[in-house]
């Protein structure tokens, strides 16, 4: 039920966690085009990119990049290369 909704074409988010985790796949979901009030989802993230930090904010670790398909599912869930991350993790959304 939470949108980040980003101006302009491109956003980032960083959700930090309390304690290290061990990724397998992220999930986005999209409000569908019935569901929405003017009948298109152009408000859809296209490409996806996924980071780890580590705690220091110092380094990064690409674990994915994806594209989220508005023809498909509005829930999309998309497998991680890297397993592992430092405590953070931040989405890009050009």
């Amino acid at each position: 039920g939470n949108c980040w909704a980003f101006k302009g074409h491109q956003g980032q988010v960083v959700i930090r966690l309390p304690a290290r985790v061990y990724l397998t796949a992220i999930t986005v979901q999209h409000i569908t085009k019935e569901a929405s009030p003017s009948g298109t989802v152009i408000s859809a993230p296209k490409d996806i990119a996924v980071f780890g930090v580590d705690t220091n904010r110092e380094e990064e670790t690409l674990l994915g990049m994806f594209t989220y398909n508005v023809e498909k599912d509005p829930m999309q869930t998309f497998p991680l290369k890297v397993c592992s991350t430092h405590g953070d993790v931040r989405e890009q959304n050009r």
